[in-house]
């Protein structure tokens, strides 16, 4: 299992920015995908998920009503759409994925990782 994150980057805050996970390696519609952040020197935290299984999702609450995950029509791609970020959301972006149905935010429940992608949003 291969996965490859993109769009992350610099944005004033009230920005948007869309990131991509690009998975491989694996039968898709039997996966979860989990989305993460962590921030210099906080824990990995859960931000999203999705089940590629029934399309149920989850979010933190600090991100609820204004990031949205999603599956892409191209099958092997999980997006997270990040709408009125917060100079709080700076973090390095990860994507999880993971067999399974339930779509969970714990980062131990997750087997393969990507390698991030940086946001950072200035004040």
């Amino acid at each position: 299992v291969q996965l490859v994150e993109s769009g992350g980057g610099l944005v004033q805050a009230g920005g948007s920015l869309r990131l991509s996970c690009a998975a491989s390696g694996f039968i898709f519609d039997d996966y979860i995908i989990g989305w993460f952040r962590q921030a210099p020197g906080k824990e990995r935290e859960g931000v999203s998920a999705i089940s590629l299984y029934d399309g149920s999702t989850e979010y933190a609450n600090s991100v609820q009503g204004r990031f949205t995950i999603s599956k892409g029509n191209a099958k092997n791609t999980v997006y997270l759409q990040m709408n009125k970020l917060k100079p709080e959301d700076t973090a390095v972006y990860y994507c999880a994925a993971d067999q399974g149905t339930i779509a969970t935010m714990i980062p131990g429940m997750y087997d393969s990782w990507g390698q991030g992608t940086q946001v950072t949003v200035s004040s």
